[in-house]
């Protein structure tokens, strides 16, 4: 019952927003009771927070992955990395809309909570874009913090925009999105 609570919400907030939705919309759509609801959370800020660390903790556990995988290069690491943002727009669109839009409703402790795992994300990005460079994968002259923020900011708003079912495929624009950051768009002579 706790993920039916947990994935009607979602659907909710990523349609309506969060303050627009109250307990009684989600207990409602469910069929159960505002009990059922308190059962599992203690208030709506804290179903929110749940949808916020489950999708940030998934995100540092694949991250974790890709970044222990010493096979690879720093551009397949990174590529791994958008590929992922993407993807998980394709499998996880809802939750990452949620997790993007209504962070402005979670109080300052659980927002520091929050804002501390994602900066971890950005920094483990921000050490392959580094080791990039010292290994001459990348630039020499590139700054790694605008680098990351510029990727993370391509990947993470396409959320906005990116439709799983059109013409593009999530590898694709993954592919694209790389070939610019790492080609530029101006033409090569």
């Amino acid at each position: 019952m706790k993920n039916k609570l947990t994935e009607k919400s979602i659907e909710l907030f990523e349609r309506r927003g969060f303050s627009e939705t109250s307990i009684q919309d989600i207990v409602d759509a469910l069929g159960v009771t505002k009990g059922t609801f308190y059962y599992y959370f203690s208030s709506k800020e804290e179903l929110l927070m749940n949808i916020h660390l489950r999708y940030i903790d998934e995100m540092l556990k694949q991250q974790e992955d890709i970044l222990l995988n010493d096979a690879k290069s720093c551009k397949e690491k990174i590529f791994d990395m958008v590929y992922m943002l993407i993807r998980h727009i394709k499998t996880d669109g809802s939750s990452a809309k949620v997790f993007f839009r209504e962070m402005k409703n979670l109080s300052e402790e659980r927002l520091n909570e929050i804002i501390e795992k994602r900066d971890l994300f950005r920094f483990n990005i921000e050490q392959i874009v580094i080791k990039g460079i010292e290994t001459g994968e990348f630039r020499s002259d590139l700054n790694p913090s605008i680098v990351t923020f510029g990727m993370l900011g391509m990947a993470n708003w396409s959320y906005q925009w990116f439709n799983p079912n059109g013409s593009m495929t999530d590898e694709e624009v993954s592919e694209m999105f790389i070939d610019i950051m790492l080609k530029g768009i101006e033409q090569q002579q």
